[in-house]
């Protein structure tokens, strides 16, 4: 039976909508027409698949977690390792592992798992793949205020995250301020974005150049992304972050699905559009930049961990912000292992993200491109 004229976007409205699995049925539709795909038996094999990439997805993340823990100059066993973990004091291991590699792994669970789930928000916020903090320069304000911490201050340590994680707020706020209010917000945030990202990009190309070669290199290393320097005082700050930050984006989700079928349906659908989006915004910027003060700013985690699950999980009506957080995770502790054992010399995880995410993202501006084209 065929739509009549007129009516044509009203099954798909009930298909896509969330909740569309207690929808009621459409008067002249016939039930398949309503929804295709999403029968109970296709929901139920999406929810089954989403289910199975996210547990296969924590399995990853929890060996990979191990593997930074257990490798290193020296190989301890498990059981060395587990009795540092309880507290026990193990001649060798309980610094190398209690001080250096428990810190770095953590760290890297918690960053990964924030820039995963910032990305993954405001891409389908802002319904655009591209436009991941550290695209869109969400994350650049942080990287200034840190550099000028190190070669203009002098500062080093907590300092520095604290003034790069009150700068990257500070830079989110202008960007949204300046972006206006109105239906075509998201796309004036992201040009907004790009445009800031390279005025601060200038900026710190000249605090380089007039700063000590000395100081250059420790400013460079926090450019780049970094877990070699992570230390325990970090840790508390990233994990309450993505505790509450990344609980309220989860407890939001729903609405940012909603979201994600454009502000008038979202309306339709009883979402508070502007309400919703602003808090979605500030805890994603915030979780960005709390991410950025403590490892810099690691390239394309945030762009890339959102559309690989999107392309795992396949269709479906969630947000994916679980599975992106733990495809971040994967991303930066993986991406760590194999610049610390790789190559044939030691290289920071951001510089390893930049080599995969590179080519991904002018895969995605061509792939945008033939679609505008054939549009």
């Amino acid at each position: 039976m065929s739509a009549p004229a007129g009516t044509a976007s009203a099954p798909s409205a009930a298909r896509d909508a969330p909740g569309a699995a207690t929808a009621r049925p459409i008067p002249g539709f016939p039930p398949d027409a309503q929804a295709p795909g999403f029968t109970a038996p296709g929901r139920r094999r999406r929810h089954r698949r989403y289910l199975a990439v996210t547990a296969a997805l924590a399995l990853l993340v929890a060996a990979l977690w191990w593997l930074t823990v257990l490798s290193g100059p020296t190989w301890y066993s498990p059981a060395d390792v587990i009795a540092v973990i309880a507290g026990r004091q193990v001649p060798g291991a309980s610094f190398a592992v209690g001080q250096l590699r428990l810190p770095r792994a953590l760290l890297g669970l918690l960053a990964g798992a924030a820039f995963g789930m910032a990305g993954r928000t405001s891409q389908t916020m802002l319904r655009n793949q591209l436009a991941s903090p550290d695209i869109i320069g969400i994350t650049s304000g942080a990287s200034t205020a840190a550099v000028f911490a190190i070669l203009v201050l002098g500062w080093s340590g907590m300092r520095v995250n604290l003034l790069s994680l009150g700068c990257g707020l500070g830079t989110a706020l202008v960007i949204y301020l300046l972006s206006g209010a109105g239906s075509p917000q998201g796309g004036r945030l992201i040009l907004i974005g790009i445009g800031v990202s390279a005025m601060f990009s200038s900026l710190i190309s000249y605090m380089q150049l007039k700063a000590s070669i000395y100081n250059v290199a420790d400013a460079v290393r926090w450019l780049s992304g970094s877990l070699a320097g992570a230390s325990w005082e970090q840790v508390p700050l990233l994990a309450g972050a993505v505790v509450i930050l990344g609980g309220v984006l989860l407890w939001m989700g729903r609405d940012l699905t909603t979201l994600s079928l454009g502000e008038e349906m979202a309306t339709a659908l009883g979402v508070a559009v502007g309400r919703t989006r602003l808090v979605l915004l500030l805890s994603m910027v915030a979780l960005a930049a709390c991410a950025t003060a403590a490892t810099g700013p690691i390239a394309f985690v945030a762009f890339l961990a959102g559309p690989v699950t999107a392309r795992l999980v396949g269709r479906t009506d969630r947000a994916l912000l679980a599975p992106s957080a733990l495809m971040g995770a994967a991303i930066v502790l993986g991406a760590d292992l194999a610049g610390q054992y790789f190559f044939p010399t030691a290289l920071p995880v951001g510089v390893v993200t930049g080599i995969v995410g590179a080519p991904y993202l002018l895969l995605q501006v061509v792939r945008l491109n033939q679609e505008g084209a054939a549009a």
